[in-house]
C-alpha cells in the first residue's frame, strides 16, 4: 500500500507485478474508496474469467481485446471503455499487445496484499 492516499504517483515508481501468462499489473493511484491500475497484455493473453464486489471501469489505451462481460462478446479498442457491475462475470482475450486502465470501487485490498 505505498501509494496510498497519496496525491501524486508516478508510473517510474511503482513495481509491477507479472501475473503470469503475459499481463503485468501496476496500481497506481489508490484510497479505500477508489484505485487505478495499470495493465499490459501480450497477443494472446487472457484475463481469465472471475467476478469480484467491487464495481469495475476499463479505459482502453492500447491494442485490442476481445472482452466478454455477463455472457457478451465484444471486441474493443483504443479509446474504449467498459463498465462493470458488482459481481458480473467479466474476463477478456487480447488480440493486439494492449494496455488497459482499470478504475475500481472500492479499492481492491487483494491487490495491495498480494
Amino acid at each position: 500500500m505505498e501509494h496510498k492516499n497519496q496525491a501524486f504517483v508516478f508510473n517510474d515508481t511503482i513495481r509491477a507485478k507479472d501475473l503470469g501468462g503475459g499481463v503485468v499489473r501496476k496500481v497506481l493511484a489508490h484510497g479505500d474508496n477508489l484505485m487505478c491500475c495499470e495493465l499490459h497484455f501480450e497477443k494472446g493473453a487472457v484475463g481469465a474469467m472471475h467476478h469480484h464486489p467491487h464495481t469495475q471501469c476499463s479505459y482502453v489505451v492500447s491494442g485490442a481485446f476481445e472482452f466478454t462481460i455477463n455472457g457478451e462478446k465484444k471486441v474493443v479498442r483504443k479509446g474504449d471503455t467498459l463498465y462493470k457491475l458488482p459481481n458480473v462475470e467479466h474476463g477478456c482475450v487480447c488480440l493486439e499487445e494492449g494496455v488497459l486502465l482499470d478504475f475500481f470501487t472500492p479499492m481492491r485490498e487483494d491487490f495491495v496484499t498480494e
